[in-house]
């Protein structure tokens, strides 16, 4: 697995297996690497000639500065899980210059309001600095696939728009959310949790399982209600947020329409740690 430092270098790698005519698979990462990332490249190898990865701690997507300084970084352990997955075939590890030369800041996106929705009503300017530093690496790595994991499902319809608005050459592609064996999503920021609070955190995807068998009989509100209900009796465990929104605008509705897909969000905060889960409503 080659391990690319330098926009230069990478330059030069992408150059050579466009020659060659290889198609590019990617995924981008800021690092914390978990098997929810493993499935990304997994998907990734199947479609591709050639892998790449990309660890990046993007400055620019970060509210508060306290949450940039605490983000779990271990760069020699995360090039380990890469090579020893056999799915990778480069990863690039830039500078912040190799991406912002001259500051590190966001442009500014119009996302059709999508940004507006969810997480964008308490972190403003978090969408623009997803925006700008994926639209770098894509003009950096040139892929020709895509890959985000449908955990962060905002972030995935983000990217998609914002491809859609600057015409870049690449297809996204939206992957299942890898969940451990009861159930939580996986994360970067879970493995900040103590394993029995790991544990206690499965009530997150039980309770979007109950929301997927009540949405069928039940109003939107008394759901809201039971869920509120739920998380009132978890200690240690704040719901920040539960909404049912339409998947293709994100906004939250209070009724089910027949024509819709519509999609459970939710954001539960276990021991100061930020969780966040979705399930599609079939």
């Amino acid at each position: 697995m080659e391990v690319i430092k330098n926009s230069k270098v990478l330059k030069d790698f992408i150059e050579r297996q466009k020659e060659m005519g290889k198609r590019i698979g990617f995924a981008p990462t800021m690092g914390a690497l978990h098997k929810g990332h493993l499935s990304l490249y997994e998907e990734a190898r199947k479609e591709n000639d050639l892998v790449v990865s990309s660890i990046f701690v993007n400055p620019t997507q970060f509210n508060n500065p306290e949450d940039l300084e605490k983000y779990p970084r271990d760069i020699n352990r995360d090039i380990l899980i890469l090579e020893n997955s056999g799915l990778v075939d480069a990863v690039y590890i830039p500078e912040v210059t190799d991406i912002y030369p001259e500051k590190a800041e966001s442009k500014h996106y119009d996302f059709d309001g999508l940004e507006n929705e969810m997480e964008g009503k308490s972190r403003p300017g978090h969408f623009d600095g997803v925006g700008t530093v994926v639209e770098e690496l894509f003009r950096q790595v040139q892929p020709d696939n895509a890959y985000f994991g449908e955990k962060d499902f905002q972030q995935l319809a983000i990217i998609k728009k914002m491809v859609e608005k600057t015409q870049l050459p690449v297809k996204i592609k939206g992957v299942s959310i890898y969940r451990a064996d009861n159930g939580l999503a996986l994360s970067s920021r879970n493995q900040r949790l103590h394993e029995n609070r790991r544990e206690a955190s499965k009530i997150i995807y039980e309770t979007l399982e109950k929301v997927n068998d009540w949405f069928r009989t039940i109003s939107i509100p008394e759901i809201k209600e039971r869920v509120t209900d739920i998380f009132d009796n978890q200690q240690g465990m704040k719901l920040e947020y539960f909404l049912i929104a339409d998947e293709k605008t994100l906004q939250e509705t209070d009724f089910f329409y027949k024509d819709r897909n519509f999609r459970a969000f939710i954001v539960v905060v276990v021991d100061g740690v930020r969780l966040i889960d979705n399930m599609h409503l079939d």
